[in-house]
């Protein structure tokens, strides 16, 4: 199990308006596109933390070889803290999703779920941003994963388990950073 620091440096909206998001980190840079036309909450979220420095200086605090990568945690600053992977935002806090409307984390700082639309029905693929969460609805905040495997079981609907992580975003540079170096 290894940490590695890791930031969200920088949110920069391209020319096409696509979103991307680049990740700084101790080891090096990768890029992800955010799908904001799908998952505006869930983005808007993400954005609203990684603007406010939330992600700063923040570790994996969890790292599975050949399943996924998560970050988030803001007890996960200290990578050895028992608590890593049991904190979120501010309760009751409010931000902006990506389609304008207004939003406030509930009294654990969990955001709405978004699943259960055809428009969000976007696989655990290789690559991919999924939103980590308890299992229980209304249970996502900060936390987060990258799936280095396809984890279609995590899908919300696949039936195979109660698992329902929506994904919000897939990186489309520095991959090879993720897979390799966060397997040590």
């Amino acid at each position: 199990n290894s940490s590695k620091n890791y930031s969200v440096a920088a949110f920069t909206p391209e020319s096409t308006m696509t979103r991307i998001a680049t990740f700084t980190t101790s080891m090096g840079t990768f890029k992800a596109e955010l799908y904001d036309d799908k998952m505006p909450i869930t983005v808007g979220n993400f954005i609203d933390l990684a603007n406010s420095g939330f992600y700063d200086g923040i570790f994996f605090h969890r790292v599975i070889p050949n399943f996924m990568n998560q970050f988030g945690c803001p007890h996960a600053r200290d990578p050895r803290s028992r608590r890593a992977g049991t904190g979120g935002p501010q309760p009751n806090s409010s931000f902006h999703g990506c389609d304008g409307r207004a939003y406030r984390r509930n009294r654990e700082g969990c955001i709405p779920d978004e699943i259960g639309q055809p428009h969000q029905r976007i696989t655990n693929d290789v690559g991919t941003l999924s939103m980590a969460n308890t299992g229980a609805p209304q249970s996502g905040g900060s936390q987060f994963f990258i799936n280095v495997a396809h984890n279609s079981f995590l899908d919300w609907w696949d039936r195979s388990t109660t698992s329902a992580h929506p994904v919000f975003g897939k990186i489309v540079a520095g991959f090879p950073l993720v897979s390799q170096n966060f397997h040590i």
